[in-house]
């Protein structure tokens, strides 16, 4: 460590950002004639070892921060700057790390796909945004850089679009991450109304205007200068809204299962730490600003999403949505550990479901990769990503069922993972938590403990029936293959994979298999205290719980799916509705969709019928005055001054007549005149 200090992690921060910025900016320059995505797998390597580097340099040192003016208005001038503490430095390390694998998987996976360039293009860019989301020290850069997330997220998802499943799943995934940025949006205003300031430092530093009560406890009061209580809420609950659309939380959960749509390997990143852990990072680094109103409210969403998610997961045969609504169900975990005040816990999780979660999706897109080539070579008609036309693959890809076994097992915390320390962190002090609020607030922990079973039941149930078994599709494919031709995955693809799996052990994260108190990475971000006693009972009765209910939940799924033994019914509501992910879609295409459609109907009925109507009366009106306006111009003022006109020609002539210079003439004007005259004073 001391041979590094003198390495500016400022500087080798800023180099982990513009590496993938480099390479996005020379793909795109490139285009197709540079398809071997050289130039974005070196930047993302760069961004390895330079994420590297400064998280050796910050993690358990001093707060580093640098910025230079961006811009003034009035009073107030914004900055650019970097934050580097132990959560950013975290995160920038976590990024590129979990970024290498998928990039070097990639080259395999997509080989030969006809918009390769536009894949390195955009891999690069969602990995820039993300990078520079977790160093900023600003709300208002952040944001920035939340916007560049959700918009390459919307290119990555919508890579094949050509599809129309595709461009509808990005198109939903764009709308749904609106509704969380205007959320986003609103606590900025908030802040900067408040505090006229959005820098992090200044906000949420040591002395800053927001403090906590207690150095080490979970709760923070109103700021500095008397904050109402109300506007603290409302900010929080703001940015919380934020995340629950950049972290699938229910009820803004829909967009990700449709965004399996892309490729797999685009999705084991938009899963891991990328897209959907920007809304956990979001609420750790602002988590000052959350009062006790608005973390009983993220406790309980998270709660709602991580039980609504794992019951969708019982019912789906897609192979990616099991794994989407796996995703959403841990995202709801980490929500409940900001919720109950242990950001700490909620990070830790963040860091091992990164590593486990890439590494079921690398595994479920290796499966899809073979099933793929099987459909083409067979010259037959059927989904590869669904799981009823597996089984058995065990056989044919051992290193894969291996890796996504040892992946599965971390997914249901299972001793010796790593999902064990970090999902027991949350439960356990979850339990801890209630027991200091009330017996009501139990219904949180007794909710994660039954996910987490259902959780080992649905991904024992994909194991199952991808692995176990007789391979489904076998009567088909033989006659025209002579053997199904199903094989293990390249190298390119599995070292990725083995490396991945290295990490979904407890060693990376701690020596001590069973306590995720003597893990680094709680270390370096554990309060030093909780609000709440602990419960030494709890970190024995609940693993004990979990191990026996996840043992007893794969027991039944190896009768339900191997030995073929169903006791429940296949056509029952319950699952039917968990098939149909609860008709939450069909309820918001009828309200939403449907509803705005129907409202753009009655504004189109309203805009022809009665605004076009009153527009053609007024035009008629218009038209009729400008008519008549017309013929009494042409007919009666001009008539008028026409008939003036005539008369004075004529007079004119019959004067004229008069002045011919005879002087019988002038005679007879005298006596007319004066016969005139006389006639005049006799009658008048």
């Amino acid at each position: 460590m001391d041979q590094l200090a003198h390495i500016s992690p400022l500087y080798t921060a800023l180099f982990t950002v513009v590496a993938p910025f480099i390479a996005f900016l020379y793909q795109a320059m490139a285009g197709k004639r540079d398809q071997s995505g050289v130039i974005s797998l070196i930047g993302i390597i760069l961004s390895f070892i330079f994420g590297g580097l400064t998280w050796l340099t910050i993690w358990n040192h001093p707060i580093v921060s640098a910025q230079i003016n961006w811009f003034t208005i009035g009073a107030s001038t914004f900055k650019v700057g970097i934050l580097l503490n132990n959560l950013n430095a975290l995160m920038l390390f976590l990024v590129p790390t979990v970024a290498l694998p998928v990039h070097i998987y990639s080259r395999a996976y997509m080989k030969g796909d006809t918009g390769i360039h536009r894949y390195w293009m955009y891999l690069s860019l969602f990995c820039f945004a993300m990078l520079g989301l977790v160093v900023m020290d600003s709300l208002l850069l952040m944001y920035i850089f939340w916007e560049f997330v959700g918009f390459a997220s919307y290119l990555l998802i919508g890579f094949w679009f050509t599809r129309e499943t595709a461009v509808q799943a990005n198109k939903k995934a764009f709308i749904v991450n609106r509704i969380g940025d205007l959320g986003f949006l609103i606590g900025l205003a908030i802040i900067f109304t408040q505090f006229k300031t959005l820098n992090l430092v200044d906000l949420f530093g040591e002395g800053g205007l927001i403090y906590q009560s207690s150095i080490t406890g979970g709760l923070w009061v109103s700021p500095v200068n008397s904050m109402d209580q109300i506007w603290l809420t409302i900010a929080g609950l703001a940015f919380f809204l934020a995340a629950m659309a950049k972290s699938a939380q229910f009820p803004l959960h829909v967009w990700l299962p449709d965004a399996m749509e892309g490729p797999t390997s685009v999705s084991s990143l938009i899963h891991a730490a990328t897209m959907v852990a920007a809304g956990v990072f979001l609420l750790a680094t602002v988590f000052p600003l959350f009062n006790e109103s608005a973390l009983l409210f993220i406790a309980i969403i998270g709660t709602i999403t991580a039980a609504s998610a794992a019951y969708f997961a019982l019912g789906q045969y897609d192979i990616k949505r099991i794994l989407a609504f796996s995703t959403i169900s841990q995202l709801g975990f980490m929500m409940v550990g900001i919720g109950i005040g242990t950001w700490d816990a909620a990070l830790f999780h963040l860091v091992t479901h990164a590593f486990f979660k890439c590494l079921l999706f690398l595994s479920a897109g290796a499966i899809i990769h073979e099933m793929a080539h099987l459909k083409a070579h067979s010259h037959l008609d059927f989904d590869p990503q669904d799981l009823r036309n597996m089984g058995g693959l065990k056989k044919y890809m051992p290193k894969t069922f291996i890796l996504m076994s040892v992946a599965s097992l971390a997914l249901a915390g299972f001793p010796l993972t790593s999902g064990y320390l970090s999902k027991d962190s949350i439960i356990i002090s979850s339990f801890e938590w209630a027991l200091s609020k009330g017996d009501l607030y139990l219904i949180i922990p007794i909710s994660l403990i039954t996910v987490s079973i259902l959780t080992a039941f649905y991904i024992g149930r994909l194991i199952f029936k991808a692995f176990f078994g007789d391979f489904r599709m076998l009567e088909q494919v033989k006659d025209k293959l002579h053997g199904t031709a199903l094989h293990e995955a390249p190298k390119t693809m599995l070292i990725p994979m083995l490396i991945l799996g290295i990490c979904c052990l407890f060693p990376l994260f701690s020596l001590n298999p069973v306590s995720y108190h003597d893990s680094w990475l709680m270390d370096g971000l554990l309060l030093d205290e909780y609000t709440f006693a602990p419960s030494h009972s709890a970190h024995l009765i609940i693993p004990l719980i979990l191990l026996i209910g996840s043992v007893i939940s794969w027991t039944i799924g190896w009768k339900w799916y191997v030995q073929n033994k169903y006791p429940l019914n296949a056509s029952s509501f319950a699952l039917k509705a968990s098939f149909n992910q609860g008709y939450i879609n069909e309820l918001y295409q009828w309200i939403f969709v449907s509803g705005t459609l129907k409202l753009a109907q009655f504004c189109y009925w309203f805009d022809r019928f009665v605004v076009d109507a009153l527009v053609a009366f007024i035009q008629f009106i218009v038209l009729s005055l400008s008519q008549l306006s017309v013929w009494i111009d042409k007919y009666i003022v001009d008539g008028f001054v026409n008939a003036v006109a005539s008369v004075a020609y004529w007079t004119g002539n019959q004067v004229r007549l008069v002045q011919n210079g005879k002087l019988q003439t002038t005679l007879y004007s005298v006596f007319l005149f004066v016969l005139l005259g006389l006639i005049y004073l006799i009658f008048f």
